[in-house]
């Protein structure tokens, strides 16, 4: 027994010191070496912060282009799903309902031409990005109740549109807060 306890606690003990102390520390560092130094890229406007790129906010205003729905009403302290799948009737309820408010504040919009983001929280419930389609199925909106050109708005998702990594991994998208500072500040 005691041939087998001594190995046993040194090695406990090193593995705490690497997962507990080591291992932190050096993502710590890693992430003081990142934009916003570990605590978020933030947006300023006006030299106040009006968010975090990186966690989604809720735009519900018709001037604005909507992001993603949240299952954790966009608390960044809580991130998380709803846990409900496809078949669940809650669930089904809530995203008939979404479709439903999309479809009454954009009338020109067809149900089939909603895009499945539009109307589904993503896994964290805290995504900030929608893609290019789901941007582009809202400036008929935006531009009627802003009094623009609607060109002016496609050129605007354009510039804003992030392409995937190296050309090859993710697919396009936009992140709406950046957007919509963006489409505030357009002439």
């Amino acid at each position: 027994m005691k041939k087998y306890f001594l190995p046993s606690l040194k090695l406990t003990l090193v593995t705490i010191i690497l997962c507990s102390i080591c291992y932190p520390l050096l993502i710590a560092l890693i992430a003081k070496l990142a934009p916003g130094r570990g605590d978020g890229e933030k947006v300023m406007v006006n030299g106040k912060v009006v968010g975090y790129a990186n966690v989604g906010q809720r735009f519900s205003d018709d001037k604005y282009f909507w992001g993603r729905p949240s299952a954790v009403d966009y608390n960044s302290a809580g991130s998380g799903g709803s846990n409900k799948g496809p078949s669940n009737a809650d669930y089904l309820k809530t995203v008939a309902d979404r479709i439903d408010s999309f479809l009454v504040h954009n009338p020109q919009v067809k149900k089939e031409e909603i895009p499945a983001e539009l109307v589904t929280a993503s896994g964290s419930g805290l995504d900030p990005h929608i893609s290019p389609k789901s941007a582009r199925v809202q400036i008929k909106r935006i531009a009627a109740i802003r009094k623009l050109n609607e060109d002016q708005l496609v050129t605007l998702v354009q510039q804003y549109t992030e392409k995937p990594l190296l050309g090859l991994l993710g697919p396009e998208k936009i992140n709406v807060l950046k957007l919509n500072i963006a489409l505030d500040n357009l002439k």
